[in-house]
């Protein structure tokens, strides 16, 4: 780790300046480090996420420094516990004895998450039970069914496998994730992490949620080595210049990267986020476009931007401009196509029957 891995395969170095208590540094020097040739990774937290309905692990650091991003405080800023892949793979088999649904590969994404299960929790109440330990007082959360359900219910679970988690109600899906920040330039600790879940279970899939930086001809092939599953592309921007002013880093390999990704057998979704006046109508047809040439079956969410970190003045999207944005997206042909964070962009009951008017199966 004395050098940049990137630089040695004749990539540039991201935008991976990441403060800690060293200083600012690059985020592989302060959120990855070895013990005795064993990697560890500064992790922030691990739970099992929604609506995505799998088991998150959010990481410290990153190879991007973007503007907008959400979770800067832990991805910017070094902050979390630091885990071996042993200590991650103990995490998978404790979250393996939760699961609930078991999806084919195919589906391991985020995307096939809301055709699952809408997480709205009306096919079941949450009674917490008093415990009594000695002189400790605890309660434990009871799922009760109440035998009723959503008009939007996909009605593919039964309430016997609706859990609570930090995030809410849901299923419990076989899919391990790593988000929150990115250090895929770095493939030892997720090589390892993978072969130790496979070693678990051949049928818990691993995720990995990423900027794309990191994804290397040689480290694609780490990964499908190691028996990784799946990617989900965060695409930024399709303008090279957008790209490196939102995230100090270019593109050009990252939109080469679907295609990369699916010969060589990975499950792949893409999304990328509409941000008014950087990131609009244009630049999201054209991704469309791009991944609509490799394979028009890659699931793609277009996500409305909310103000956050260093982008707090730009507003989020409308409903109109989301809406643009879908029926561009669809007119190249990509077929599965989805907007997420209908709550920043729908702001009324007359907003949300437009939405269901106009696009039902963008919801």
């Amino acid at each position: 780790m004395d050098g940049c891995q990137l630089i040695e395969q004749g990539f540039s170095q991201g935008s991976c300046t990441t403060s800690s208590s060293e200083g600012v540094k690059p985020a592989c020097k302060v959120t990855l480090r070895r013990k005795d040739d064993i990697p560890y990774r500064l992790i922030k937290s691990a739970h099992l996420s929604r609506p995505e309905h799998y088991f998150s692990i959010y990481q410290s650091g990153c190879n991007l420094s973007c503007l907008k991003c959400h979770s800067w405080e832990f991805t910017q800023h070094a902050q979390g516990q630091w885990l071996s892949p042993q200590d991650i793979v103990t995490l998978a088999a404790e979250y393996a004895k939760e699961v609930t649904v078991f999806e084919p590969r195919q589906r391991a994404t985020s995307f096939h998450a809301l055709d699952l299960c809408r997480g709205c929790g009306v096919c079941v109440q949450v009674k917490l039970i008093p415990l009594i330990c000695g002189q400790k007082r605890a309660s434990r959360a009871v799922i009760i069914p109440t035998g009723d359900r959503s008009p939007f219910c996909p009605g593919k679970v039964s309430p016997e496998q609706i859990l609570l988690s930090p995030q809410g109600l849901g299923p419990a899906r076989n899919i391990i994730a790593f988000t929150g920040g990115d250090l895929m330039c770095q493939p030892d600790f997720y090589r390892r992490c993978a072969e130790g879940i496979k070693d678990l279970r051949k049928d818990l899939w691993v995720l990995l949620e990423t900027n794309g930086y990191g994804l290397t001809p040689q480290n694609l092939d780490i990964y499908k080595e190691a028996g990784v599953d799946a990617f989900w592309l965060d695409i930024k921007a399709y303008d090279p210049e957008v790209h490196k002013r939102l995230t100090g880093a270019d593109n050009e390999w990252i939109l080469r990267l679907p295609e990369e990704i699916l010969k060589r057998g990975f499950t792949l979704e893409v999304l990328s986020l509409y941000i008014p006046g950087w990131v609009q109508t244009d630049q999201i047809a054209k991704i469309a476009r791009l991944l609509a040439d490799v394979d028009p079956h890659i699931p793609f969410t277009i996500l409305a931007f909310f103000p956050e970190y260093k982008l707090k003045e730009v507003p989020s999207p409308t409903l109109d401009q989301m809406l643009q944005a879908y029926s561009a997206t669809r007119a190249t042909g990509l077929e599965q196509v989805r907007l997420g964070n209908l709550g920043v962009f729908i702001k009324s009951e007359e907003e949300m029957a437009r939405l269901r008017a106009a696009a039902p199966e963008a919801i």
